[in-house]
């Protein structure tokens, strides 16, 4: 575990569930345990949104990139749209913002 948060880029702040290898890793900066999902549950949205519209991160899955390049170039065309849809919500919180809604506006 130690090698993968070796290799993550660098945050100032890290944050956890109560698993117990976690409190043994070193951090580039402050890390924090926490017993609820107060910091946590937004990245794991995240994550699901991710395996929801990308089919090929889903789990178990036979759509998959045989080239990296191709799974970088759908992962960032995916966190593209995925900030647009949020800077729109953030914009006007009272209409629903789909994802593909910023597509739409290139055509």
């Amino acid at each position: 575990m130690q090698a993968l948060v070796d290799r993550a880029a660098p945050a100032t702040r890290y944050f956890s569930d109560a698993f117990p290898t976690y409190g043994d890793l070193c951090y580039w900066g402050l890390y924090t345990m926490m017993h609820d999902k107060s910091e946590t549950y937004s990245v794991e949205g995240t994550n699901a949104d991710l395996r929801h519209y990308l089919a090929r991160l889903i789990r178990k899955s036979r759509c998959f990139s045989r080239c990296i390049d191709a799974l970088r170039r759908a992962v960032d065309l995916f966190v593209h749209f995925y900030n647009q849809r949020q800077l729109r919500k953030r914009q006007y919180p009272h209409y629903p913002a789909n994802i593909t809604d910023p597509l739409s506006a290139h055509v």
